[in-house]
């Protein structure tokens, strides 16, 4: 049975990861990123006209990094122009860049440029080598979206891009078959690896990637339908992949998702999180994962704005559960019925990190 109680839920003060966790719902109608202190309260907080689905992030200096529409006067759409905005502690804009059809996920690098995941129209050639997916269900005027990813530098310049169509063998990636036709892969997250290259997950294919960047050549794939749509792949500092495995469309009804961490080498299951039963923890869409400092995992349940901490035994420390109900779903869908308190992802943040750095008191 579901919690019906919202906001701080526990609370283990000698187990829990001190810090502050930052939230940003994506209900429709809310448009503001959340810190909050470990009793669940708002500590800090910014404004952002124009939010709509995916996250924000701070960086080292304290600064907020986001990603907001650009034209709050056009109907939403995938392929809408945004932007993606730094903003300083007081809510001021200091950086931006224009971002076409920019989705899901963003980083600041190491060199302060800037590096995003965006749609592209695949040409009408390359549609006929994508296979699988329901048939008929392209986008209303026959088309597919892919994936590309850019790099712009401070000036907003693009430095480096990447696209889907033109790098991957199309027909050896296959869209699952109760999956619709009108994106390829659905990128949905991209994390920067130490020597440059980048880890990006595929939703509708169920397989990360790691993209060289010098040949823009498929270095080191893997691909498990068990993972069901996964989310939130990253790097470990010992080498390991964590992600979110959502478990959509799975054959048993029984199962759940998982929070996996695998060596990639070996492809071995180093770690798995799953509920108890397995169903009691499930988020078919978003989400996301964060190992901390202490060893314990932050783990965002995404559809049921759910937030929680565990030990690496799995234990309970820290949960809370997103208050901000509003419209959710895709941008260009407006079911006003779908009603929910998403959350795409969360982030903590020691007191003493770079990121709060004295800005807020200890916890």
């Amino acid at each position: 049975m579901r919690c019906t109680k919202f906001e701080l839920i526990e609370h283990n003060s000698s187990k829990a990861s001190s810090g502050y966790t930052l939230l940003t719902p994506i209900a429709n109608g809310h448009h503001t990123s959340y810190l909050l202190d470990m009793d669940g309260q708002i500590a800090h907080q910014w404004e952002l006209p124009g939010f709509r689905g995916g996250c924000s992030r701070l960086l080292p200096n304290g600064n907020l990094l986001t990603s907001l529409r650009a034209d709050l006067n056009i109907t939403p759409s995938r392929e809408e122009p945004r932007v993606i905005r730094e903003l300083d502690w007081d809510g001021n804009t200091v950086w931006e860049c224009n971002a076409p059809a920019q989705h899901h996920d963003f980083h600041r690098l190491t060199n302060g440029n800037t590096v995003y995941i965006g749609f592209e129209r695949i040409s009408a050639k390359n549609i006929t080598r994508i296979q699988g997916g329901v048939a008929g269900s392209e986008m209303s005027d026959g088309g597919i979206l892919g994936d590309c990813l850019r790099e712009v530098d401070i000036d907003g310049d693009v430095v480096w891009e990447w696209s889907a169509q033109d790098y991957m063998e199309l027909e050896n990636y296959p869209i699952h078959p109760l999956q619709p036709r009108d994106e390829f892969c659905h990128a949905n997250s991209i994390f920067p690896l130490s020597n440059g290259d980048y880890l990006i997950s595929f939703r509708r294919n169920s397989m990360i990637f790691i993209i060289d960047r010098t040949t823009k050549k498929v270095r080191w794939e893997k691909q498990d339908p068990t993972w069901g749509g996964q989310h939130d792949a990253q790097q470990l500092d010992n080498g390991n992949i964590l992600l979110f495995a959502n478990g959509l469309l799975q054959i048993s009804p029984s199962k759940g998702s998982r929070i996996i961490e695998f060596n990639p080498e070996t492809e071995e299951e180093v770690w798995v999180y799953e509920g108890d039963p397995p169903w009691a923890f499930y988020s078919p869409h978003i989400s996301g994962a964060q190992r901390l400092w202490s060893g314990n995992t932050l783990i965002c349940e995404g559809i049921w704005g759910r937030i929680f901490e565990i030990t690496p035994d799995g234990e309970i420390v820290w949960e809370y559960i997103s208050p901000h109900f509003g419209p959710c779903g895709p941008p260009d869908v407006n079911n006003p019925s779908a009603i929910g308190n998403w959350v795409f992802r969360a982030y903590r943040y020691a007191a003493d990190s770079p990121e709060i750095n004295g800005r807020l008191p200890e916890v």
